[in-house]
C-alpha cells in the first residue's frame, strides 16, 4: 500500500477535526504514533476508535481480560502494530510471559479464566455474534458475567476498527514500540 495514499499527517497537516485528538495522544503518549497521524486521513475513524476504545476501557472487564480480547483480536487480524503496541501493555501490567507467548502466537493461555475470554472472543467472531448456550456457559463458568460477555463484543467492535484500518494504512510499529514488535 503506498504511504501517499495515507499520509502521516502532523498537527498542522492533519484535517481540522483530527488535530484535537491527535495534540491530546501526543500529550498522553509522549510522541505521536504513526497510527494515529495515517487514521488522521479520516477524523471520523480516528475519533471514532479513540471513543470506542476508552469505553472499552471502562468495562467491567479487567485489564487483562481486556487485553485478551484485543491480542486476540490483533493476532486474528494480523496487526503488527497493535501486537506491539499490546505487547508493552501487557508488558506493563506485569503479564507473565508465558501469557504473552500464547497470546501473541494464538495459542491457548495458560490462565483457564483469561482462557475462556479468548475462546469466547473467537466464538463471537466465528458466529457473528450467534454463539450457542456452550459457548456462553463455558465463558460464565469462568467467573464471567453476562455483562462481560457484551463487553467483549465492545471490544470486538473497537479492535476491528483499529486492526483493519493500521493494516489497510500500512502504519508501521513505531521506535518507541520496537522492543515489543
Amino acid at each position: 500500500m503506498s504511504v501517499t495514499r495515507f499520509p502521516d499527517h502532523t498537527l498542522e497537516s492533519a484535517p481540522a477535526a483530527a488535530r484535537a485528538t491527535m495534540a491530546a495522544v501526543e500529550r498522553k503518549q509522549g510522541y505521536l504514533p504513526v497510527g494515529v497521524t495515517r487514521l488522521a486521513s479520516a477524523p471520523e475513524l480516528l475519533n471514532g476508535f479513540l471513543k470506542v476504545s476508552a469505553l472499552f476501557e471502562s468495562t467491567t472487564l479487567d485489564p487483562l481480560a481486556r487485553e485478551v480480547v484485543i491480542m486476540t483480536m490483533a493476532t486474528r487480524n494480523g496487526c503488527h502494530l497493535c501486537v506491539a503496541m499490546h505487547t508493552a501493555r501487557l508488558t506493563a501490567l506485569d503479564a507473565d510471559a508465558a501469557l504473552l507467548a500464547a497470546l501473541r502466537d494464538g495459542n491457548p493461555l495458560p490462565d483457564e479464566r483469561l482462557e475462556a475470554v479468548r475462546q469466547f472472543t473467537l466464538a463471537v467472531l466465528a458466529t457473528n455474534g450467534a454463539v450457542d448456550d456452550a459457548a456462553l456457559d463455558a465463558f460464565l463458568a469462568h467467573g464471567h458475567t453476562s455483562r462481560n460477555a457484551l463487553e467483549v463484543v465492545l471490544g470486538i467492535g473497537a479492535y476491528t476498527m483499529s486492526t483493519l484500518a493500521n493494516r489497510m494504512t500500512d502504519a508501521p510499529v513505531d521506535p518507541q514500540l520496537a522492543a515489543f514488535a
